[in-house]
């Protein structure tokens, strides 16, 4: 952040703010902006009304099937934005099932495909919230007289209007900060800040509008990052939360009633979710001429009629290599600072440095992928007195993705540590037991639980990561996310259906890793959204 405050409002080390008005004075700076903001709206809108519904089926009904629901929703959060946008273009764009309806390179297809993540951040926060929800209230009112739709209109609606307007804060941070979705379903006509900054840098080199771009998108996010925070602290005291929901309210039953909610539910898994991937994976073993082939998987092991230095198969396994250094970095950088953040300060100082240190390691989340990867590209040239730059090693691309994935591990591990009873640790001293004693026999144990969890993520994470790694990649040295947006948006023959079959590969490799994780923990704990991503 240094480096793109020093880039985009000092010149020659003299500070210069001509860089703002000449950015900001440009009539495409606000159209790039209030394509953003509309974006991220309509995004909002379509989560939370499709997202209210699956919190309630998933958090209010028991059925069964349901832990497999939940689990099967939490996939779309998961998979990298650039298999996603795959899979859109090829259920919307030619030679689709949905080409007649026109929406391909839309806005419409943007906001469809954010929804598409972003409806399980809405199920996941309003769920969770909705299911510790104290109902006396909502039971009082039927007792009164009140009809089932004007009790939770009256009572329950306005009891989650908090958690709401958390969710509705962070998808619209999510959507305002996307990279992947825009560029493979928007190009430049329906560009974002991000993909603009991305355009700025790489295609007209012009680092000091793309950093004051850069700062504009920082105060957005934390503006959203603020509201977020604020609402979901403010909900939960406004109302009366349980620690867990009881039993009656845990395991109601399907009713005629629920229809509705179920049908809406319903929908938004197969047409939402499950078609895109779907039709995605049909289409990965589809030919040119419309036969059944895997002439698409075929081609990732060869590189003569591809746009692509080298192989597909290759870029696999660069990806890979890279996101075991970056889970590697991520793990061992997340399980210290967790340690330091589960400690309970006595004085207010203390807390207050704590929760300045807190804000600083979740910085990677909150500032987008993009601003990342242009901070470390304008940063790394000869950093600390190195002897060579950086900018130009494949080391950087690791570094860039542990800081991305660092803030999902921390928030991982952090409610497993903060959950062990501090009387455990006085026993221990008391015994004297040595404060390393106590870490190695206390808390590394508790560690051990999510750490399968944590380091699938952070995984995960690294092997999807699109945005910054765009900007550190080079010729001969492209991850596979790179390569596979680089196929679809090419003209070459077997150019796309390559890049389909890459995107599929990915898709796997991802969710395997998040499978193998989530078999490897010892606990459940962590595995929901508890609002403190």
């Amino acid at each position: 952040m240094v480096s793109l405050v020093a880039t985009g409002l000092t010149n020659d080390g003299q500070l210069d703010l001509s860089g703002i008005p000449e950015v900001f004075g440009d009539a495409r700076t606000w159209q790039v902006i209030g394509q953003t903001i509309l974006q991220a709206v309509g995004s909002t809108v379509i989560s939370l009304l499709l997202g209210l519904p699956a919190a309630y089926v998933l958090y209010r009904l028991d059925f069964p099937g349901r832990a497999f629901l939940r689990g099967f929703l939490t996939v779309p959060f998961v998979l990298p934005t650039v298999v996603v946008g795959t899979a859109f273009t090829a259920l919307l764009g030619p030679g689709g099932p949905l080409e007649w309806l026109g929406l391909d390179r839309s806005f419409v297809a943007i906001i469809i495909a954010l929804a598409f993540f972003n409806v399980t951040v809405v199920a996941r926060t309003v769920g969770g919230f909705w299911a510790r929800l104290d109902d006396s209230a909502a039971m009082a009112a039927r007792v009164m007289g009140a009809g089932r739709v004007r009790a939770w209109l009256t009572v329950t609606f306005p009891a989650l209007v908090p958690a709401l307007a958390s969710a509705a804060a962070l998808v619209f941070l999510f959507s305002s900060t996307s990279f992947g979705i825009v560029l493979i379903l928007g190009g430049r006509e329906f560009a974002n800040v991000e993909t603009e900054i991305y355009r700025l840098t790489v295609q007209f080199l012009d680092l000091r509008s793309a950093a004051v771009l850069s700062l504009a998108q920082f105060v957005i996010v934390g503006l959203a990052l603020t509201v977020s925070a604020r609402l979901r602290s403010s909900g939960e005291r406004a109302v009366e939360l349980r620690a867990e929901a009881p039993q009656g309210q845990r395991e109601k039953r399907p009713g005629i009633a629920d229809l509705p909610a179920l049908v809406m539910f319903g929908a938004t898994v197969l047409i939402l979710h499950a078609l895109p991937i779907l039709t995605l994976l049909g289409r990965s073993l589809r030919a040119a001429d419309g036969s059944w082939s895997f002439g698409n998987y075929a081609a990732l092991f060869s590189s003569a009629d591809l746009p692509i230095e080298g192989t597909v198969l290759e870029s696999i396994w660069l990806s890979l290599r890279i996101s075991c250094v970056a889970a590697a970095i991520a793990m061992f950088l997340g399980v210290l600072i967790a340690l330091v953040l589960s400690r309970r300060p006595g004085s207010d100082v203390l807390r207050r440095g704590m929760s300045l240190f807190d804000g600083l390691v979740m910085l990677p989340l909150g500032v987008s992928a993009v601003t990342l990867g242009f901070g470390l590209l304008l940063t790394m040239n000869k950093p600390l007195g190195i002897g060579f730059d950086l900018r130009t090693s494949v080391a950087l691309i690791p570094i860039a993705q542990a800081l991305v994935a660092l803030p999902l591990v921390v928030r991982t591990l952090l409610p497993v540590l903060r959950s062990i009873d501090q009387r455990l640790r006085f026993a221990a001293t008391s015994l004297g037991a040595s404060p390393l004693a106590v870490l190695r026999t206390i808390d590394l144990p508790m560690v051990g639980r999510s750490a399968g969890l944590a380091l699938g993520f952070a995984f995960a994470a690294s092997l999807g990561e699109f945005g910054a790694t765009s900007f550190l990649v080079r010729p001969g040295e492209q991850t596979l996310p790179v390569v596979i947006a680089q196929l679809i948006g090419h003209q070459a023959p077997g150019s796309y259906g390559a890049g389909l079959a890459g995107a599929v590969v990915l898709g796997a490799l991802t969710a395997a890793v998040m499978l193998v994780a989530d078999r490897l923990r010892a606990d459940r704990i962590g595995s929901e959204f508890r609002g403190e991503f």
